[in-house]
């Protein structure tokens, strides 16, 4: 599962949009969005950038293999 981005939160500051290393995340309307999700390579750089919290992942049990 790709990042996700809870637009309540999202201050349009673009960082997620800007640190994304296969440019997934765009801004529209000034909140980000996951515009290509099945190409996110669930790296995180979204998240820790995200001061507003704004970016969470989510993994699916075969991703932690458990």
């Amino acid at each position: 599962m790709p990042a996700v981005i809870d637009a309540s939160k999202c201050n349009g500051c673009e960082l997620c949009d800007l640190y994304c290393p296969v440019d997934v995340i765009h801004m529209e309307n000034d909140i980000a969005v996951m515009r290509y999700p099945e190409e996110c390579w669930h790296c995180g750089a979204c998240r820790q950038e995200c001061a507003q919290g704004a970016v969470s992942m989510q993994f699916s049990m075969a991703m932690l293999s458990i």
